[in-house]
């Protein structure tokens, strides 16, 4: 039973710690408040159930950014599979009823554009204001790639701003 107890207390302290942050990086990708909460809850179900050792804090959060990433990726997958927009919300869509600002939603939808690997590494890094080092870490891989990944995620939202300003 102390065991038992343990784990509970482990759970419940990460809940308090990373819960927050794993429902902004889950909104920013999945863009629906519902799908990012039960995104976080999934999360954390798993974490129940795997009950992995970590050896440091920044273990168990990368960890748990990972698998938020992995899970928000494979709904989106899901999703893209099962497309179904009824008509009648057709005119909800046009007219950016999303909660967020136009230019935000304009900007959240551009970065969405972006390939995943250059996405997550800018969303980590500029909405989250996680380091270069961290990110690398989150994302298992080395810093000059992050860096790399960076820059094109920067030279993809440059380009699609200067298409639109092309447009206009």
């Amino acid at each position: 039973m102390g065991i038992f107890n343990t784990h509970k207390k482990d759970i419940a302290s990460a809940y308090d710690a990373y819960a927050d942050m794993l429902y902004r990086l889950a909104l920013s990708h999945l863009r629906d408040p519902d799908d990012a909460q039960d995104a976080v809850q999934d999360v954390f179900v798993k974490y129940t159930c795997s009950a992995p050792g970590f050896t440091d804090s920044d273990h168990e959060q990368a960890w748990l950014i990972r698998v938020t990433v992995n899970h928000c990726l494979d709904l989106l997958r899901r999703k893209k599979v099962r497309a179904y927009t009824p008509l009648e919300e057709l005119d909800d869509i046009s007219d950016g009823s999303s909660g967020l600002s136009a230019d935000a939603n304009d900007i959240m939808n551009k970065i969405h554009a972006i390939p995943e690997a250059n996405r997550a590494a800018m969303i980590l890094h500029y909405l989250m204001d996680y380091s270069v080092e961290k990110t690398a870490k989150t994302l298992n891989t080395s810093v000059s790639a992050i860096k790399m990944r960076l820059s094109r995620g920067r030279d993809a939202l440059k380009k699609f701003m200067e298409e639109e300003e092309n447009n206009v």
